[in-house]
């Protein structure tokens, strides 16, 4: 895959629903969201994607990518709109090709009002 490859990948798992994050989502991953939800594993995070409403649009900023053979991963800030919803949070997401194709290992969000208090 290429490093558009991921990006895409990455933003079809913000916007794709629940059934798309699943597919691409392994067993054993972690979740760091914000409070209350705190550190998730999959299951945890999948079931708290259903009913959920997708996110409607979400853009990349500040992109990093670093791919090391079966690993890869993005940081970037990213602002998201659904349902009259904006958030912003700086967020790292890890890949990993487990055989099967490239899977989510990780995923972590800190909302921008609190990654900002310092600027």
């Amino acid at each position: 895959m290429t490093e558009a490859d991921f990006w895409k990948m990455e933003e079809k798992y913000w916007t794709g629903g629940a059934d798309y994050a699943r597919s691409v989502t392994r067993d054993d991953a972690v979740f760091v969201f914000p409070y209350p939800a705190g550190i998730l594993g999959a299951e945890a995070s999948m079931k708290g994607l259903e009913g959920a409403a997708p996110w409607r649009s979400v853009t990349f900023h500040d992109h990093s990518f670093t791919r090391q053979g079966p690993v890869a991963v993005l940081a970037y800030k990213a602002q998201a709109e659904r349902d009259g919803e904006d958030y912003t949070a700086l967020c790292a997401s890890t890949y990993v090709d487990d055989g099967d194709g490239w899977r989510m290992m990780s995923h972590q969000q800190t909302p921008a009002a609190v990654a900002d208090a310092g600027a």
